[in-house]
């Protein structure tokens, strides 16, 4: 397999430690640079305004139903538009589609730091939401495009920056809405769209500018040299494979293919079903609402060290199946824990059950080792997390009707285990050593 640079030409893959950062960078820090800031956007939607939804509610006149919409627009959202981008992709091209993903999310987020209007507010949600679940979708093919030699260090980037974007906002949403007003605690975060933006609109200038020179010189054979490429042009690590092997065939059909949503979806569920449930599980058990907050924080800084070591050992390993198993392990001592002993060893429970989400950097980084093409790599990403987020959707709902319907905790825990059995199973397939295309 080499490298082509998509201005012409082909240089040499920059494997092992020879190629080092000179390697990793070689050719692709514009995809570098725009796939990172992009990857910081993805969730600034969501997290930046949930500490504020009270005080937002006061000024402009929403109550707690309006609210509990605000937590259920994210993932509905994610599972729309992860069904639609693999369309979107097909029609505009990977580097169109990422630049409109940018584009939305920074709009959005401005737009809603200015209206006055409950509907309008939800309104401009849903666009910035709409543009981050097409980020979601685009990201990992676009990892497969540009670092198909260095997938499991790229996925460990953009997923830890995704853990980055989601943890920062809402440390700093309520001293900055305190000294500057909440209004500018949601809209500077279309300044980092806005970042993302540049990068993403000079990688497709790049990619643009080299498919014209390419069907310039289509009837040249190539120089091997690799001087028919700019400097500054992105290198693309083309597979041997046809392209077109990846457009043909049902995933609807392959165990792969359902098997990576349900790791993904029931990982998601869980996920978001203790994001929304774990303060009342706390204040049930006597604490106050700071320690609720501060265990819902740990919560999500233990995916930060998912997100460093999930991708890489998911690559080396043949089949990661038995990582999954472990996952399983801490989530059957930390659902028991908080369940029979929640002031027990609450920062125990929290930290294993933090770690249990360590599948869903690891069904992210199967999306590129599971498929052979980039076009694979695309409808693979929009299948599991168009199918996955429908599932988290309806996670902390359920999880809460349990709890009104019995008055207790027992059934919304058995609930979760239930879905970590699913992701289980789905595991089982999504890790055995194979490929989507070889499916079909």
């Amino acid at each position: 397999m080499g490298v082509t640079g998509i201005g012409g030409g082909v240089r040499k893959s920059p494997r092992g430690p020879a190629g080092g950062l000179r390697g990793f960078f070689a050719g692709r820090l514009i995809a570098f640079l725009a796939l990172a800031l992009s990857a910081l956007v993805l969730r600034t939607a969501v997290t930046s305004i949930t500490p504020l939804l009270d005080r937002i509610g006061d000024e402009i006149g929403f109550g707690s139903a309006v609210a509990g919409v605000f937590g259920m627009v994210p993932t509905a959202m994610f599972a729309l538009f992860g069904l639609l981008t693999p369309l979107l992709i097909g029609r505009m091209g990977l580097e169109r589609v990422a630049v409109v993903a940018m584009f939305l999310s920074g709009a959005g987020l401005l737009i809603r730091a200015l209206v006055d209007d409950t509907a309008l507010l939800l309104v401009f949600s849903g666009v910035a939401l709409a543009g981050m679940g097409i980020g979601n979708v685009v990201i990992p093919p676009l990892v497969k495009r540009y670092f198909s030699d260095r997938v499991a260090i790229m996925s460990a980037v953009y997923i830890t920056c995704v853990q980055l974007g989601t943890a920062v906002p809402p440390l700093v949403a309520v001293p900055v809405a305190d000294a500057y007003g909440w209004r500018w605690s949601l809209g500077m975060w279309a300044l980092v769209a806005a970042a993302a933006l540049l990068p993403t609109l000079a990688l497709l200038r790049s990619r643009k500018t080299a498919d014209a020179a390419e069907r310039a010189v289509s009837s040249v054979a190539p120089d091997e040299s690799g001087s028919g490429s700019g400097a500054d042009a992105p290198v693309i690590v083309e597979s041997a494979v046809d392209e077109s092997a990846g457009r043909r065939g049902s995933l609807v059909r392959t165990t792969l293919a359902w098997g990576l949503a349900g790791m993904f979806g029931m990982t998601s569920l869980i996920t978001y079903s203790l994001f929304t449930w774990l303060p009342r599980i706390f204040s049930d058990a006597g604490a106050d609402e700071a320690f609720g907050g501060a265990m819902v924080a740990l919560f999500s800084a233990m995916g930060l060290i998912a997100a460093l070591a999930g991708p890489t050992v998911c690559a080396r390993m043949y089949n990661p199946f038995p990582i999954v198993l472990g996952c399983a392990v801490v989530y059957i001592v930390g659902f028991s824990g908080l369940y029979f002993a929640p002031m027990g060893a609450p920062i125990l429970w929290v930290v294993l059950l933090g770690l249990g989400p360590s599948t869903f950097p690891m069904s992210l980084t199967l999306i590129n080792l599971r498929t052979r093409t980039q076009s694979g790599a695309s409808r693979m990403s929009g299948f599991s997390q168009g199918i996955g987020y429908t599932a988290a959707c309806l996670g902390p709902l359920l999880f809460g009707v349990l709890r009104d319907m019995t008055g207790g905790w027992a059934w919304p825990f058995a609930f979760m285990l239930v879905s970590m059995c699913v992701m289980v199973v789905g595991a089982f397939f999504a890790c055995r050593p194979r490929y989507l295309e070889d499916l079909w």
